[in-house]
Parts: structure tokens; C-alpha cells; sequence
């Protein structure tokens, strides 16, 4: 049985139940200076209890039922078939055991109780599925965890902890900060150590409408130097955020990693902008 199968129409038919379940207790008819037995001292109350009482009693069950096994079937019927029937006739029971009080009597706390809580109970057995509110989960489903970005894994940096997002950075031991800028500002990273030829290839100008952004890779990719080296001076690893600097081209952009080193990414596709 799965407790999440059942509808807040459902919650409906338990709570009617209980309620009725009370009522029985209670005086159904009371008379001044008599103490009124209960309806269940049927020597009191010949038809109450069975009308009334037993009906709604198997009806909820029978409703309830139906959602755990809904192809079980009774004498052909669906339980919920069954159960919508039986709800009615305790509904139409307990308000006519209102109209026919005995003129010598008077309606107990019992009657009132009874009434509700067969007319809930009906109510929902019939018109429940239809209503938006009674037929939602009574039990919601429980939230996923926070999805961490592509590649990302429990325990390396995430958005908002850590290097590669706006606002927060982590320095490795040993290594000299490099100053970030603001989203839109214009960056002034320091090159990373390492020998720079005197005489540098000519790279295209950067886009003049750039501006520096937070971005993360969905698979590994190398970072090469900014010199045309064919060798890889990094790797852009996913799961970690990386500021782009610089645009030069339709797909190419310059990326600070993040020990401060800047290199040229020319495989831009499917990166995640933060």
C-alpha cells in the first residue's frame, strides 16, 4: 500500500469517518430528564445504527480501499462503486432520521454530528474526483535536492560557495589572489607566470558590446595560452564556474581560471551562462 495513492478527498472520507465514528457515541435522540442510550443499545435505536452508522462505516472503508486496489472488484462492481451507494443511503438515512424524530424527543448532539459527517462523506464519494482541491495528492511528493550544475558533483564548488560565481571566490593555497570584477565591469585580471614571447601572434580584437560573465562547461575542455601555443595551459573542469573575460570571434572567448591564469576556450558550445 502506498499512503501517497491517496487524494485530500480521501483526507475528506477519514475525517468523516472519525466524526461519525464520535457521533455513535452520542445521544441521537434526547428527551428531558431521560437519559437516552447511545445507537449502539439497538433495544433503543432498532434501525439508527445500521442505517446510519454501519453504512457510512463501510463506505469510507470501502472508498479507502479502492484506492489501494482499484481493479478489486464485488459482485462485479468497483469498490468505489460500492462505496458511493453505501454513502448515499447513510446520507439519506441520517436526514430522514431528522425529519421523522419522534414528537416526544428531541434531536441529540449525536444526530447533528451524523448528519455532517455522512453528508461529507457523500459529497466526496460522488463529486470528489471532479473537484481540483479534493483530488490532489493528500500527501505531497517531496522536493528533489538543489540540482548542482553539469558535471557537479557533492562537495565541489556550487553557485554562491565558491570560486566561479558572483560574489564569492576561493583563493588555492600558496597562490596570489587575482582580483575578479563585477558582472559588466571591465576586467584587469594579472597574466599567470610563465614565459611570454616577445613576439606574439595577432589575435582579433575583442566584441565591443562584451561583457564579462560567469560560465560553466559541460564536459571537460582545454584552456590554451593566449600566444597560440598548441599546448594546453588548463583544463576547464564542469561543475566549476569560470569568468569569461574577453570574446574574440562568433565562438571563442578568453576565460580566467581559477588561479587567475587566462587562456583562449575554443569550444563554447553548450556552456551554461550564470
Amino acid at each position: 500500500m502506498n499512503i501517497r495513492s491517496l487524494t485530500r478527498g480521501d483526507g475528506v472520507v477519514i475525517g468523516a469517518a472519525a466524526l461519525l465514528f464520535i457521533a455513535s457515541f452520542l445521544d441521537f435522540y434526547s428527551a428531558t430528564g431521560v437519559d437516552r442510550p447511545s445507537p449502539w443499545d439497538l433495544s433503543s435505536n432498532h434501525l439508527t445504527l445500521p442505517s446510519i452508522f454501519l453504512l457510512g462505516f463501510i463506505a469510507a472503508g470501502l472508498l479507502i480501499a479502492a484506492r489501494f486496489q482499484p481493479e478489486r472488484k464485488l459482485a462485479g462492481l468497483p469498490l468505489t462503486a460500492w462505496g458511493t451507494v453505501l454513502a448515499v443511503s447513510a446520507a439519506w438515512s441520517s436526514v430522514w432520521a431528522l425529519i421523522a424524530c419522534p414528537e416526544i424527543f428531541d434531536l441529540g448532539a449525536g444526530s447533528f454530528l451524523a448528519l455532517i459527517a455522512t453528508l461529507a462523506l457523500a459529497g466526496v464519494a460522488v463529486a470528489g474526483a471532479k473537484v481540483p482541491a479534493l483530488a490532489g495528492q493528500l500527501v505531497p511528493e517531496p522536493r528533489p535536492a538543489a540540482v548542482p550544475p553539469y558535471g557537479g558533483q557533492p562537495g565541489q564548488p556550487q553557485p554562491g560557495a565558491g570560486y566561479g560565481y558572483p560574489g564569492g571566490q576561493q583563493t588555492p593555497y600558496g597562490a596570489t589572489p587575482q582580483p575578479v570584477p563585477p558582472y559588466g565591469g571591465t576586467p584587469n585580471p594579472t597574466p599567470g607566470p610563465g614565459p611570454q614571447d616577445s613576439q606574439q601572434t595577432p589575435t582579433p580584437a575583442p566584441a565591443a558590446d562584451f561583457s564579462p560573465f560567469w560560465f560553466a562547461v559541460p564536459v571537460a575542455r582545454p584552456l590554451y595560452a593566449e600566444d597560440g601555443s598548441p599546448s594546453p595551459i588548463a583544463e576547464l573542469a564542469p561543475g566549476t564556474w569560470y569568468l569569461a573575460v574577453e570574446q574574440r570571434g562568433a565562438a571563442t572567448l578568453i576565460a580566467q581560471t581559477q588561479d587567475g591564469r587566462r587562456g583562449v576556450l575554443n569550444d563554447t558550445s553548450g556552456i551554461q551562462r550564470g
